[in-house]
């Protein structure tokens, strides 16, 4: 089937869609409700979500996913929490999730404060929004009756952020080989749609050696000067703009003293690119110099005892899609039907690139209202228009399900 022909296969589907009381019954109960997702939205917030640390949200979460009367709900043994929305007919399974984890570390004060409209706490937006979309779209489905032709299951993912490396959804797709999409709710702009995915791999990297008196044991391999060389040649790295791939040296630590050789020190180091090929050729060429940089250390003063120790902790793989895959157009139309414009946006890393990579097609969609400050303590969420991303959400989900008697088909089970 050429792009053209799905693509008009995908807006007949909309059409049809949309002229369904049922359908607009849903639009305009989402526009109504959004004073509770805000609400739900502040609730969520307050109740701290540190990365590993995700289970007393996802306890409230489990319960608000069962309040709403979803089947089978259940958190697994990752942490991750979900139920379903039985379809009635054959259509595709579809996983739709946002992330219960935050950046920020155990102990911060996540109290909403409000003014001019405007709230204000760490979290409020990445990705605590996103769950509160994500409720008010099964209230949706369940105000108007509507009959998903597939099953849909909603959920909360943990693991999303930094050091988690994506284990939320990685276990759920390890356990779960019958799904046929998936949809990760994160993210600023309601009319955005990220269907490409950046790889990235991240390093813990220690040097080890014998230390001693900076004086009295001088001729002493060192483990910072050791991991000097290293992050000097990291830093002389040159690699490609198209596609655009990248490498950070983030937190170093080692030493203990002015006057000391430096027995442990270390480096945590982010490798990234739009391209399988692209990141396994920078990992090698790292892990070359981060070898090398130890064996020079030990040449240096004629010894052999500095070791490294090298540690990946992070794998994102990178994927992709065609903008023409039916999942795009799907979500493109989504937004069209609510007046906006879609915007295709850059590669990105979401929870969508383990799905991704393993051949799902899956899109990360935006969320409504302005967003700002994320990752800080000064992150903000102004809701106003929120509604529209909330709409655009539930017409996107299904579009991808299929409505018995009216759409189907617009994505392969």
């Amino acid at each position: 089937m050429t792009p053209d022909t799905n693509e008009n296969k995908v807006k007949q589907g909309f059409s049809d869609l949309m002229k369904q009381e049922s359908v607009t019954k849903a639009l305009g109960f989402i526009e109504k409700d959004h004073e509770r997702t805000v609400k739900e939205q502040i609730a969520l917030t307050e109740i701290p979500a540190p990365p590993f640390k995700e289970q007393k949200r996802a306890e409230d979460y489990m319960r608000r996913l069962r309040e709403l009367g979803l089947e089978d709900v259940q958190m697994d043994d990752e942490g991750n929490v979900f139920g379903v929305r039985r379809g009635k007919g054959q259509g595709p399974k579809i996983f739709v999730s946002a992330h219960l984890d935050t950046v920020f570390p155990e102990g911060t004060d996540t109290t909403v404060r409000e003014d001019k409209d405007i709230l204000y706490a760490p979290g409020i937006g990445d990705d605590t929004r996103g769950l509160a979309e994500l409720l008010a779209v099964v209230r949706a489905f369940n105000e108007a009756d509507i009959p998903n032709s597939g099953d849909i299951i909603f959920g909360g993912t943990v693991g999303e952020e930094g050091a988690g490396d994506l284990r939320g959804v990685k276990a759920f797709f390890n356990e779960h080989d019958d799904i046929d999409a998936f949809i990760s709710m994160d993210g600023p702009g309601f009319d955005h749609i990220t269907y490409l995915a950046t790889g990235s791999f991240r390093y813990t990297i220690t040097y080890n050696g014998p230390g001693g008196h900076s004086f009295g044991d001088f001729g002493t391999p060192s483990a910072t000067h050791a991991l000097g060389r290293a992050i000097a040649d990291i830093a002389d790295l040159q690699t490609a703009k198209d596609p655009k791939t990248t490498f950070s040296v983030g937190e170093v630590t080692g030493g203990t003293s002015v006057n000391a050789i430096a027995q442990e020190a270390s480096m945590t180091v982010d490798l990234r690119s739009n391209d399988a090929e692209a990141l396994s050729e920078l990992e090698s060429r790292f892990l070359e110099i981060v070898r090398k940089a130890a064996d020079d250390e030990n040449k240096r003063w004629e010894d052999d005892r500095l070791v490294v120790e090298i540690e990946r902790f992070g794998n994102r793989a990178p994927a992709s899609q065609s903008p023409d895959a039916p999942i795009v157009q799907i979500a493109a139309a989504a937004v069209e039907a609510i007046g906006g414009k879609p915007k295709l946006g850059d590669p990105s890393s979401t929870d969508s690139n383990y799905p991704m990579s393993l051949g799902i097609p899956s899109v990360t969609i935006g969320l409504g209202g302005e967003f700002g400050g994320a990752h800080t303590l000064e992150e903000w969420h102004h809701p106003k228009d929120g509604h529209l991303a909330i709409q655009k959400s539930f017409m996107t989900i299904l579009g991808l399900s299929g409505m018995e008697n009216v759409s189907g088909n617009l994505l392969k089970k």
